[in-house]
């Protein structure tokens, strides 16, 4: 049987991730001397009020090889061929620790380590192909060439309500989050080659949300995508990002919902966007 894994840091409707049978390996949050399970002790609530009372950026940590050979064994049985597909390499450790756990159990699993080159919806989207083609009886290399298609050609861009998170985090340069924030800017980043970029800095948080519709419009034109607007707490602004989508863009799929914790930490609340790809006939 092939079993699909992602680690937290990666987004999808529960309810989906139930019915394709994905499941989520959960990210190490540090809250001070506390550390706590992404999604299994710590849930969205929780974080953002600690954020709220503590007044600071957790810090989020790869899962070890140890966690990750535990967590194998219990969602598989010997013999099991299991696809775990894992947050950008150029920002986390994760996908390390799984390609270490994979050759520790090489004698136990079948593991096919993957590097999403991005993360959030993306994520999500590429275990649903995956289960999907697999259900339709496609053999795994012909799978991984889809997911490697779709870490390709997909966009994902976000716009945040302060660069003050991703400056502390080290998620974006600091001389780009100091440059943002003497200017009191929205500033839109873009995930270039596994790396967050600031891409632009625009006044206000609707021209913010305009302008990360215009670039996927941009590069895509009228084809049709699959898009997830994304958000951490921030719903209002994900409702005017949902219209806007489904006003200009082409979609076969579109999709709300929530940043996990583990990207929440690191880009903070108010952040805001869209992960978006070609669809394909699956």
């Amino acid at each position: 049987m092939l079993r699909i894994v992602m680690d937290s840091a990666g987004d999808f409707p529960p309810e989906d991730l139930e019915r394709l049978q994905i499941d989520v390996i959960p990210v190490n949050v540090h809250f001070g001397e506390r550390t706590f399970l992404d999604g299994v002790e710590l849930s969205r609530e929780m974080f953002y009020r600690m954020v709220r009372e503590q007044r600071r950026v957790p810090t989020t940590s790869q899962p070890s090889p140890y966690q990750f050979a535990e967590f194998y064994r219990r969602i598989a049985r010997p013999g099991d061929t299991i696809l775990s597909v894992h947050v950008t390499s150029g920002l986390s450790g994760t996908f390390a620790s799984c390609q270490m756990a994979a050759r520790e159990l090489s004698d136990e699993f079948h593991i096919v380590p993957f590097d999403s080159g991005g993360g959030s919806a993306q994520m999500g989207f590429l275990c649903m192909e995956a289960r999907l083609m697999e259900r339709a009886g496609t053999p795994l290399e012909r799978i991984l060439e889809r997911l490697r298609q779709i870490r390709a050609q997909t966009q994902i861009i976000l716009t945040l309500d302060t660069l003050e998170f991703a400056r502390m985090s080290g998620r974006v340069r600091a001389l780009q989050a100091a440059l943002a924030s003497v200017l009191r800017i929205k500033p839109v980043i873009e995930l270039r080659d596994g790396i967050l970029e600031l891409s632009e800095r625009v006044r206000t948080r609707r021209r913010s949300l305009e302008h990360v519709v215009r670039r996927i419009r941009e590069r895509f034109g009228s084809i049709p995508l699959n898009v997830a607007v994304v958000h951490a707490m921030d719903m209002p602004a994900a409702q005017i990002l949902f219209s806007l989508v489904r006003n200009q863009l082409h979609t076969r799929r579109l999709i709300v919902v929530d940043l996990s914790v583990s990207v929440a930490a690191n880009l903070g609340p108010g952040t805001v966007g869209l992960v978006a790809y070609p669809a394909g006939e699956v």
